[in-house]
């Protein structure tokens, strides 16, 4: 049965990935990202990492989803008539990423920690919430905050690329 949901799971959220880059109405766009958004909590719960299926919705279908609502409503995007050429080439790599996914997949079998390794020893006896901060604190620390100052330059960098296309006061 956890099959079942997780190939359901798996299914919906490859389908609405697809529709937010193949859509041409940003709404309809931000809205298969929702579907994909609640999905992707869905695995986490078959997963039995309920934390990161609350933190998923709670971050990524509440915020970075209306944030990106605000964006499109701000810009005012119109509907874009031209044929882009670019969708063979990615088809085929996307294509070409799934075949080597599958594949590895199968080579390498069940994917994580087995148990009673050095990892889950570490962790066990812990609920989700402390389970991942121990291991991301601690394991994981120096590729955190790595993640978290590539994070803060792209921010920085958004910043100055908005600010730069500003139009000058009407008093100059």
């Amino acid at each position: 049965m956890e099959s079942l949901f997780f190939f359901y799971f798996a299914l919906v959220i490859a389908l609405t990935s697809i529709l937010v880059v193949a859509l041409h109405n940003p709404i309809y766009s931000a809205l298969s990202l929702l579907i994909m958004f609640f999905h992707v909590a869905g695995l986490y719960v078959t997963l039995h990492a309920e934390f990161l299926a609350a933190v998923q919705i709670i971050v990524y279908a509440g915020a970075i989803l209306v944030l990106y609502l605000f964006v499109v409503m701000l810009l005012n995007l119109k509907h874009d008539e031209r044929y882009h050429h670019q969708w063979p080439i990615a088809a085929a790599v996307g294509g070409i990423l799934v075949i080597e996914g599958t594949v590895l997949a199968l080579l390498k079998g069940q994917a994580g920690p087995r148990a009673g390794s050095a990892e889950t020893a570490a962790v066990e006896g812990l609920g989700n919430t402390e389970a991942l901060g121990d291991v991301l604190y601690t394991s994981y620390l120096f590729p955190f905050e790595v993640a978290s100052l590539i994070l803060l330059v792209a921010m920085i960098g958004a910043i100055i690329l908005a600010k730069r296309d500003l139009p000058e006061s009407a008093e100059s």
